[in-house]
């Protein structure tokens, strides 16, 4: 089994910072591409950013140049620096990552239970 657990989730206000944490840990051979996602109610799950075991990243518009993901591979963890957060990054954040276990060929999607952020004075 392969688990997933995020920390790093509160409450901010407007301009300020959070960064979260997801670690994985279990049967693992390698992991591939990590990313984080977000939900707000009553809203879809949207990629926020991604990052690749090169470290190659990729960001949704609405984040770029705020947020910064990195991820440090010997620890199989992934971080989400969040900077000058507004009211409209409010949503639960998953981890997501691509995870090939010993026995496997190929990898599975695996994913966090969420972390709450909420951005409000």
């Amino acid at each position: 089994q392969v688990q997933l657990v995020e920390s790093g989730g509160g409450l901010v206000q407007p301009g300020g910072s959070l960064r979260l944490s997801c670690a994985a840990s279990g049967s693992i051979f390698s992991i591939n591409n990590m990313g984080w996602y977000r939900q707000a109610p009553g809203k879809q799950r949207e990629l926020v950013a991604a990052i690749t075991s090169g470290g190659s990243t990729n960001y949704a518009d609405s984040v770029k140049g705020r947020f910064t993901i990195s991820r440090d591979n010997a620890k199989n963890t992934v971080y989400l620096q969040m900077n000058t957060l507004k009211p409209e990054d409010t949503a639960v954040y998953y981890c997501n990552a691509a995870v090939r276990r010993p026995t496997a060929l190929s990898t599975t999607n695996y994913w966090g239970q969420g972390t709450q952020v909420t951005v409000s004075s």
